[in-house]
């Protein structure tokens, strides 16, 4: 199955008094880039989202980030180690201010109280363990909506393919259609580039044989024909194909541009060469939807 590598997920999760905000994010690109911006402090985060994203993706330029927040305190959710940890400083103060000759206004419980870290360390900032554990799991699900988005996208995308690549076919069976019909041209042509070279003096076989050999090739184009109806053979088995072939489809579509140009510079015909011109149209514009397979 064809993959894009355009897609987009997101997933939500709480645990305690953490939230979190996961997002994924996935457009084109020669190899696979990964940009993660994730909070350092989640042990084991980043080298199981690295290993889940290299393992279901091959190509890609991926954005992956993850938001956390946490509630804030309720009453009642008071660090003990942080209050102590106050009053001594405050006793540090006061002894200070003391002989320093300042005399400081008394504190209040609730003064203390609105103290940051007597209420945040009322609990872990890391979250713990199971707090790591239930984040890392949530990576598994959101690479698999990831993916099930690129290949909903391939499938759109092979389908597109697949319509140019019917076109290219179409322009290529015309083009085979015209040959019988230009042979009585091609004769008349071959026959005056003849008499050109029999007009010569002094005409060795050689030069006469290698004149002869070029006028034929120059009208010939059944080469680059067969060379086209084989490439289409190989562009729908390629977009069949159940893996990353973009690569592959990038290098055919380079085949496919070559064999049009030929066509062109040795057609002889205004019929002909429209022919080419719309295939070089083709081609190009299946090239940039291949861009974003994988």
């Amino acid at each position: 199955m064809t993959r894009s590598m355009t897609a987009y997920a997101t997933r939500t999760g709480t645990h305690g008094p953490f939230s979190w905000v996961w997002e994924l994010r996935g457009v084109n690109g020669k190899g696979l880039d990964l940009r993660m911006r994730v909070p350092d402090w989640i042990s084991g985060l980043e080298p199981a989202l690295r290993s889940a994203l290299t393992g279901a993706l091959k190509r890609g330029n991926i954005q992956a980030s993850l938001k956390v927040t946490r509630a804030e305190s309720t009453g009642g959710d008071v660090s003990e180690d942080a209050v102590a940890n106050v009053l001594n400083g405050l006793k540090t103060i006061e002894s200070m201010a003391s002989e320093a000759g300042l005399h400081l206004a008394p504190l209040t419980a609730a003064d203390i109280y609105s103290i940051r870290s007597v209420t945040e360390g009322a609990g872990r900032e890391d979250g713990g363990a199971d707090f790591a554990a239930a984040v890392i799991a949530d990576i598994a699900p959101l690479v698999a909506d990831f993916d099930a988005m690129r290949a909903t996208e391939g499938a759109a995308l092979g389908n597109v393919i697949n319509g140019q690549t019917d076109t290219i076919a179409d322009l290529v069976a015309r083009a085979k259609a015209l040959l019988p019909d230009r042979a009585a041209a091609q004769e008349a042509a071959f026959k005056a580039g003849l008499a050109r070279v029999l007009k010569e003096k002094d005409l060795d076989e050689a030069k006469l044989a290698q004149e002869l050999a070029q006028l034929a090739i120059k009208s010939d184009v059944m080469e680059e024909i067969d060379r086209l109806e084989a490439h289409i053979v190989a562009a729908r088995d390629l977009i069949g194909t159940d893996g990353p072939v973009g690569r592959k489809l990038d290098f055919l579509m380079q085949e496919f541009n070559r064999e049009a140009n030929t066509l062109c510079s040795k057609s002889g015909d205004t019929t002909l060469t429209a022919i080419g011109l719309d295939l070089k149209v083709t081609i190009d514009q299946m090239r940039e939807q291949i861009q974003n397979v994988e």
